[in-house]
């Protein structure tokens, strides 16, 4: 379903629930490479190209989420699959963006790993070349 060595970056300060995402999503596949700040995702931004941004909104540290959006939305339109607990103003936010679902989308937390996998499959086989 996924092409061969599809990149993930997963972007996400919980430990526990990257080791898990990192662990399942390589368990079907994917290389995934995990950072724990926005600034360590800029940094991994500025020399690699993943296939696809896992990326929690609600990041700890000088940078969030959205703003690690907006960095990397300067540079390439790699497929952005946006996790949060707090749903207030998300739909307008992603409205705002005015991007499509094979280039942004949002799950809200807490999720199962069969569904991370889906929309994480279906994002790779629709976003654009």
């Amino acid at each position: 379903m996924q092409k061969p060595h599809t990149h993930i970056l997963l972007v996400e300060d919980d430990l526990d629930l990257a080791s898990l995402e990192a662990n399942f999503l390589a368990a079907h596949g994917f290389t995934v490479i995990t950072v724990q700040n926005g600034e360590d995702a800029i940094a991994f931004l500025r020399k690699g190209h993943p296939d696809l941004v896992l990326l929690d909104i609600e990041l700890a540290g000088q940078l969030n989420g959205w703003q690690v959006f907006e960095t990397l939305r300067h540079s390439m339109n790699t497929p952005v699959l946006l996790t949060t607990s707090s749903l207030n103003g998300m739909r307008k936010q992603l409205r705002d963006q005015a991007e499509s679902r094979a280039t942004l989308d949002h799950l809200a937390k807490p999720y199962t790993m069969p569904k991370l996998l889906k929309r994480v499959q279906r994002m790779l086989m629709v976003a654009p070349s």
